[in-house]
């Protein structure tokens, strides 16, 4: 892609400024939005206990609640477009904070299910997406970079939620811990605070003062119906179909989301059933998210670099790869020294995967379009996410694995060009 000046915002990000806060509030959001779902698994022995639930009905929880913060992209979306990231931020933090609360009062499963499951994976949703919209908005040539350090707020969190939702628990019990769990998701709402809307720099030539970018509330001077056709549309925009970028970015998403989150799921017990301690093998996922949280910041800087910028796609197909090797070589190794090995190699593949992923459909279908492209991914991803670990329970995991290898070889075949392009000039 020949770098050509940004124009399709009407004017040029500041890849910096206030910008670098918006990313510690995405930091944030994203942080509870990916680790929550696993920390709350600490919690499933006693709720199982207390609640007289069988194990299949306890899994269940974190299973509806990533369910619904995929499947919720659309209407996220609609609100981003519609009112900005900051209150759709906010919003999000106060459900998430509300469902755990309510949750520690709860007496059923049902009850459960439908406070952390559903109000919580709504409040997830909503932080998710609102916050990679904005980041679009404030970076362009930076943006990897930028992407790569909100994103590595899954790792984070997770070693932080893990060690102090076990302390919690032994403490106040698991009603306790869920009710100081929702004051802390309650930060959330800070986290939103520091998304204001961009301001453009530069004056409009017509003299006009200068104007938020950020889309605001539309106003009432079009008809009823008009407004209902363009937020159908906004919400499941099946236009992007026709767009053959997309359909290779989403095939080979489905493929790798089939296969990505198996290993976190299986590698303790593999690991235990090859003859490993049971608490090494529990250190197995300490080490892959130790080096993820370090990986996803270091593959943003090296993608936002001039010789890798403009070639960002064959970047994401190389991580793509790399993540699946790794997985298809893990049935052969029956050591500790070797899952160790493993274990780093997989945090490597994982984070770099990670960073890129949403930098990649961002420089796909370009900034206007994609809150809409993000919230269709998200909701039709999340049936992998559900099939996949439960269909890696296969003879080493091979057939599962074989769809993040097989996602480059779309990139390869059929390679994509960005509908814009990036602008590599200071």
């Amino acid at each position: 892609m020949s770098p050509t000046p940004a124009c399709e915002l009407g004017y040029k990000p500041l890849d910096g400024g206030w910008g670098w806060m918006v990313v510690f509030g995405a930091h944030i959001s994203i942080g509870f939005a990916y680790s929550t779902p696993k920390a709350l698994s600490i919690f499933f022995k006693e709720i199982q206990e207390d609640l007289s639930a069988s194990y299949s009905e306890i899994a269940w929880i974190s299973s509806i609640m990533l369910a619904v913060m995929y499947a919720g992209g659309p209407v996220s979306s609609v609100l981003v477009g519609r009112f900005g990231s900051r209150p759709i931020v906010i919003l999000g933090g106060l459900l998430c904070g509300v469902s755990m609360v309510t949750a520690s009062f709860g007496d059923s499963i049902i009850y459960i299910y439908l406070c952390i499951g559903v109000i919580g994976g709504c409040g997830l949703s909503l932080n998710l997406n609102a916050s990679l919209t904005i980041i679009s908005k404030y970076f362009l040539v930076k943006r990897p970079l930028a992407n790569g350090l909100a994103m590595a707020g899954s790792p984070v969190f997770l070693c932080f939620l893990a060690p102090l939702n076990q302390y919690l628990l032994a403490t106040f019990g698991w009603r306790g811990s869920l009710l100081i769990l929702g004051g802390l998701m309650l930060n959330c709402c800070v986290a939103g605070a520091l998304m204001r809307p961009v301001i453009q720099p530069c004056k409009p030539s017509s003299g006009t003062p200068q104007k938020m970018v950020e889309e605001q509330p539309n106003k009432p001077n079009i008809n009823l119906k008009q407004s209902c056709i363009k937020n159908s549309k906004n919400f499941l925009d099946l236009s992007f179909f026709k767009h053959r970028g997309f359909v290779i970015y989403l095939i080979g998403n489905m493929m790798f989301i089939f296969g990505a989150y198996a290993p976190i799921v299986f590698l303790p017990a593999y690991a235990i059933n090859q003859g490993i301690e049971e608490y090494s093998a529990a250190y197995l996922l300490s080490i892959m998210g130790f080096v993820d949280m370090f990986v996803r910041p270091g593959t943003g800087l090296v993608a936002s670099s001039r010789w890798i910028r403009p070639r960002i796609q064959y970047f994401f197909s190389f991580a793509m790869v790399f993540n699946g090797t790794c997985h298809l070589v893990c049935p052969l190794l029956n050591s500790h020294a070797l899952l160790v090995a493993y274990a780093v190699l997989f945090g490597i593949g994982f984070g770099m995967v990670f960073a890129l992923i949403f930098e990649c459909l961002m420089d796909l279908m370009g900034n206007q379009r994609f809150p809409s492209a993000v919230g269709l991914v998200t909701i039709i991803e999340c049936f992998p996410m559900l099939l996949g670990p439960p269909a890696a329970d296969l003879p080493h995991h091979v057939i599962c694995y074989l769809g993040d290898v097989l996602t480059v070889s779309l990139h390869i075949l059929y390679p994509y060009k960005a509908d814009h392009h990036i602008s590599l000039v200071a």
